[in-house]
């Protein structure tokens, strides 16, 4: 009877350690269908204390319905679903070096790169990251899918793949990791400066960009984010970010070994690469799209189809248009299928379901795969995009965080040096929770676009008030939180301001959008400005602005006009913008051409594929004639080029600039004067901008001694300060 007793406990262990879920091993079940309740349910209560099963309460649930007129009908059949591929091919080693202006560089020709020669301790590196992050990953997966059926085999599919992307990691990008790891304030400090470009406007090819390492190393860059170059369709490629095809460069760049080439030669010379990884939407011309139009089910649930028009009526009811002019609706029909199917940007850009688990693991692998190619920083193109839900604007929506939560655990396991920067142009009070919080961190960067579209509402109205209240919003959040921040960029400025402060100024959001569009376009009397609207909705009065730093500033109208006094005025107040920029924290980013003046480039008009979209006016070629002048004193880029070369020096050489520092607002007792001070236990500094045409004096009364003005050496008090129209001053004093 014993031995009975002890079998039967025996088999019984035995069942229910073969029920608990191996994080490492796929199963290879086929997978049943998915279904998508549009009822809200009870949240899944999942036990994670002894790493039990998923316990998914279903008493009170309704039956699980599909419906395919007023619910979304997204079913996802796995009977033709293909294995997994990863590739494994090896890319050359990435060789990491460092020079003692650069902190943020690898050494690896004075000191020994951390060796991880044994195995035994690889796998006990990466088991250790697993279990610090595997709970919450599954807890908020199964909350994800808790309708799915099979959520722990497609969970399984996913650890399972992050191991094999960790092994087939280099040792050199694992060196890196750890070192990174071992300092997870990179990142935050004030010697990194960024520099975003297009491969083909500014080198041609990747082999091209390689051979300009020189040029963009004089420009103090150790950070440079290179625009979309994955393959895309020409025509439809909506400047790269429609993707065919997430692991294959655009032909006329190259191929992905010269990609990996560049990423291993800027490690040489401790330069960060940031791509894009767009996450919302594929090409149609993407493996999945097209086998969707074929008609295989499977694929067409990995994005948004619906046979009449009944539920896109409902979306259509919350969803706003983000290109109301030029790609009006959130939906295409498809004639040749006779099925409607989800383009919230262009009809060529399908929206992905990430209600399919299988499109949230795909989409995790391929973003693995380049960073096993030496991508360092990852901007997640229109991430509040990603979740739809009926009913809402889709838009931010708490899946969303989840998502991008989950992202960020997945890179501290396999990859804990690489960045995730998140493009959200939303209203202000949108922007900072992508940050997620202290505890339960989502991106390490945020685009700081509510200061940057302040920036410019400031050089159209003369007025700091609103900019003031931005930076101290800024400053009062947490210094965990990382701006990149920026003057000009590949898009648009969107007037994503605080309307309801601007209210309180007797200033209606419609007539104050014109106002700024006007002065900025050059309509406006007395302006200096030359850009273009981008997607003018006159009844909404919603449309925003293209233009290049330089052209804004006045630099092509003054330039035209030959007046050289204007010219002058212009390049003075592009430098203060600049400075202004440099001396936030974070990450300073430039847009390539900007450190040159470049102006605007209207030869976008005469391209069939580019007239309709403004946003070319910026996007033009690098003009290397121009780059030329810099060491010329008497051109244009002979002024700006050093002034900016200086600042971004002096910014490196101060750890006042460094993130952690304290940041507060003065008053200046003028309207078009703002003053920012930082300070640490070494140092205070009192950044002053005047955004007036006309010469000024700051009331400040600082009477804690002199300062130096780091830009002109001039010793001077900070008090009753004569600033000069459109100048500037960095006032900075040493403590005792």
């Amino acid at each position: 009877m014993a031995k009975k007793r002890i079998q039967k406990k025996r088999a019984q262990a035995e069942k229910a350690a073969s029920q608990k879920a191996e994080p490492l091993k796929a199963e290879t079940k086929k997978a049943q269908p998915v279904k998508i309740e549009t009822k809200k349910t009870e949240p899944v209560k999942i036990e994670t204390k002894k790493a039990e099963p998923v316990k998914v309460e279903t008493k009170k649930a309704e039956p699980i319905k599909v419906e395919t007129k007023k619910t979304e009908p997204v079913k996802v059949e796995t009977k033709k679903t293909e294995p997994i591929k990863v590739e494994t091919k090896k890319t050359e080693p990435v060789k990491v070096e460092t020079q003692k202006t650069e902190p943020i560089k690898v050494e690896s020709k004075k000191t020994e790169p951390v060796k991880i020669a044994v195995q035994k301790d690889v796998e006990k590196i990466y088991q250790t990251r697993f279990d610090r992050h595997y709970d919450e990953i599954k807890w908020l997966y199964c909350e994800l899918y808790q309708d799915n059926p099979s959520v722990m085999k497609h969970l399984n599919d996913l650890t399972a793949h992050l191991k094999k992307f960790y092994d087939e990691r280099t040792s050199l990008l694992k060196s890196s990791d750890l070192r990174r790891e071992n300092d997870s304030n990179w990142y935050k400090r004030n010697n990194l400066l960024g520099m975003m470009m297009y491969v083909d406007n500014f080198a041609g090819t990747l082999k091209g960009l390689e051979e300009k390492l020189d040029y963009i190393q004089e420009c103090n860059v150790n950070y440079l984010h290179l625009m979309p170059l994955l393959s895309s369709p020409k025509g439809k490629s909506d400047g790269g970010y429609a993707v065919a095809d997430f692991r294959k460069v655009q032909e006329e760049l190259g191929t992905m070994e010269d990609f990996a080439s560049v990423t291993s030669k800027c490690h040489e010379r401790g330069i960060s690469v940031c791509l894009d990884f767009v996450m919302n939407h594929t090409s149609e011309d993407h493996e999945w799209a097209k086998r969707a139009r074929a008609g295989e089910r499977e694929y067409q649930d990995r994005y948004f189809f619906f046979d009449s028009y009944d539920v896109p009526a409902l979306y259509e009811k919350n969803c706003p248009q983000v290109f109301p002019t030029t790609a009006p609706g959130n939906f295409t029909w498809l004639d040749d299928i006779k099925k409607h199917v989800m383009t919230t940007f262009y009809p060529y850009q399908w929206d992905l379901n990430y209600r399919n688990p299988i499109v949230l693991n795909e989409m995790i692998f391929n973003m693995l795969y380049l960073a096993n190619q030496g991508v360092d920083i990852f901007r997640l193109d229109a991430v509040p995009y990603i979740w739809k839900q009926l009913g809402t604007n889709c838009r931010n929506l708490p899946q969303v965080h989840s998502i991008v939560r989950i992202m960020r655990m997945i890179c501290e396991i396999v990859c804990p040096g690489v960045l995730l920067l998140g493009e959200v142009v939303m209203a202000p009070e949108k922007v900072a929770p992508y940050f997620g919080t202290v505890e339960k961190p989502e991106c390490h960067l945020l685009y700081n676009v509510t200061t940057m579209a302040s920036t410019w509402h400031t050089v159209a109205t003369r007025d700091v008030s609103l900019l003031r209240r931005q930076v101290d919003i800024v400053a009062d959040l947490p210094k965990e939180y990382i701006f990149q921040n920026y003057l000009r960029c590949h898009d648009d400025i969107g007037w994503g301001l605080d309307y309801d402060y601007l209210k309180s100024f007797g200033m209606e959001e419609i007539a104050h959008k014109k106002y700024l569009n006007d002065f900025l376009t050059g309509k406006y009397p007395g302006s200096f400005a030359r850009g273009e609207l981008y997607n003018d909705d006159p009844r909404l009065g919603d449309a925003r602005l293209c233009g290049t730093t330089a052209s804004l500033c006045g630099i092509e109208k003054f330039g035209f006009e030959q007046s050289e006094e204007g010219v002058d005025r212009s390049i003075r107040y592009d430098i203060t913008l600049h400075a202004f920029m440099l001396a936030q924290s974070g990450i300073p980013v430039i847009y390539s051409g900007d450190e040159i003046g470049q102006l605007n480039d209207y030869s976008y008009k005469d391209d069939p594929d580019k007239a309709a979209d403004s946003r070319y006016i910026h996007r033009g070629k690098f003009d290397w004639t121009l780059a030329e002048n810099r060491s010329r004193p008497d051109t244009v880029q002979g002024k700006l080029f050093p002034a900016l070369d200086k600042l971004e020096k002096i910014r490196r050489a101060h750890s006042v600039f460094d993130s952690n520092a304290d940041v507060h607002t003065i008053d200046t007792w003028d309207p078009s004067i703002l003053a920012v001070v930082r300070e640490n236990t070494m140092e205070k500094f009192i950044g002053i901008y005047n955004f007036s045409e006309y010469d000024k004096v700051a009331w400040i009364n600082e009477e804690d001694g002199s300062y130096i003005d780091l830009f002109s050496q001039r010793e001077m008090e900070a008090k009753g300060v004569e600033i000069p129209a459109f100048g500037f001053f960095w006032l900075c004093r040493e403590k005792n």
